[in-house]
């Protein structure tokens, strides 16, 4: 890593970036855990609910594949508060269309640019993150993850007490944004500038040009490991996209728990995903990538077919927690594979986050449509297959050895 910090800046920023990843979970789970509110409240369908999870998963790659010629304009701060501010304001429009309006068009506008935000914020956390890993020198990234997952905890525990005390959906989104927007300035303030994150700094000398910084971002697209990795993510971003989204509605409509319940599953599903984000670090260092991939893959698979057959709620809660516990790393692992070689790690890191949440926010509106016709529970058995798959691509995660990572050049 070029840039020198001491030790209270390197605290502030990897705190701060530990905060973005929470209001970035926190407003994923205050959309998914009032969606079965929200669709009493618009009288819609699950096709329409799905529609709506597309427009959101467009917008989001739309924000995934712009976030790093964002970066390479703005810088990843600058970046990062723009799109803070977009999907804050994406998070309130949810609740102003679903009960101030009743409007089924504003909430779908509120998601676009819920996604749109979260999607390109997305990347540029990711890029921070994974150059605190290299500055760190060990495996932190899972426990950025954790802080992603304990926001959507609270953002589950909150929708779950706010559907329980029938709260509506506008004052639970409106406070939300109010919260995200606070907690995500106070921590932009506290990320340094970085010439390594394209952002402008005072001895910025030689930057490469905007143009030139995009195509060494398109670049890692033309390396098959990126694709690997990909693969590894693909099964695993897919099982806690469709949980985000669908294991609320399969608990409230397809177990009969209700919404309350819904919501609660889907709590607990987080719970069981950050506590293994916590501790993920230590033991992926003791045990390496491949193995512990290989294992969290089977435990997804077995839980969320238990999920899907079980024939009481407690088993479906138990099921959820498997779910949890492996989904929990394929996606911090395959970026933190991403990131193996620092001279091209924003521009890796980019690719692979790009696949990851391609597939994390583009996968649930797909599982919507096709629900419709063989009902939500037997489609989730399509997560289950994919899991199995991540597992069997896990090799690609392997750590390069120092003679496969390209030469930093010094200045």
């Amino acid at each position: 890593m070029q840039h020198v910090l001491s030790r209270p800046q390197y605290v502030r920023w990897r705190a701060a970036v530990f905060a973005i990843f929470f209001i970035s979970g926190l407003s994923v789970a205050t959309w998914a855990s009032r969606v079965p509110d929200i669709k009493v409240a618009l009288e819609i369908d699950k096709a329409q609910v799905g529609m709506l999870l597309l427009g959101a998963g467009i917008a989001s790659i739309v924000g995934i594949s712009s976030g790093p010629a964002v970066m390479a304009r703005t810088g990843a701060r600058h970046g990062m508060l723009i799109a803070i501010a977009t999907f804050a304001s994406g998070v309130t429009l949810i609740g102003v269309g679903t009960n101030v309006f009743g409007s089924y068009p504003i909430v779908l506008l509120g998601l676009a640019l819920f996604g749109l935000g979260n999607g390109s914020i997305d990347v540029m956390m990711n890029v921070e993150a994974t150059a605190i890993e290299q500055y760190a020198k060990k495996t932190i990234l899972p426990l950025f993850h954790a802080f992603f997952s304990f926001g959507t905890v609270v953002g589950a525990g909150a929708g779950a007490l706010a559907a329980q005390l029938r709260i509506d959906v506008f004052g639970h989104t409106l406070t939300t944004a109010v919260l995200i927007a606070a907690i995500g300035l106070a921590s932009i303030l506290n990320v340094p500038a970085r010439a390594e994150a394209l952002d402008p700094t005072e001895n910025a000398v030689g930057k490469p040009r905007w143009r030139e910084r995009v195509h060494v971002a398109l670049a890692a697209w033309r390396e098959p490991r990126t694709y690997a990795i990909g693969v590894v993510m693909l099964g695993m971003s897919f099982a806690e996209g469709g949980a985000n989204d669908w294991l609320a509605l399969g608990v409230a409509e397809d177990h009969g728990g209700g919404t309350a319940l819904g919501a609660a599953a889907l709590a607990t599903f987080s719970v069981a995903m950050t506590a293994v984000r916590i501790f993920g670090g230590p033991l992926v260092d003791r045990f390496g990538r491949v193995i512990v991939l290989r294992i969290l893959a089977l435990t997804a698979a077995s839980g969320i077919l238990l999920f899907i057959l079980a024939p009481s709620l407690p088993l479906v809660f138990l099921g959820a927690a498997l779910w949890g516990v492996g989904a929990s790393l394929g996606f911090p692992l395959g970026m933190s594979a991403a990131a193996d070689d620092p001279a091209k790690a924003a521009a890796r890191v980019s690719a692979a986050a790009t696949i990851g949440y391609i597939s994390f926010l583009g996968g649930p509106p797909v599982l919507g449509f096709i629900s419709e016709h063989i009902g939500l529970l037997n489609t989730l058995f399509i997560l289950a297959g994919l899991a199995v798959l991540s597992g069997l691509f896990s090799g690609a995660a392997r750590p390069l050895r120092e003679d496969e990572k390209t030469p930093v050049a010094t200045h």
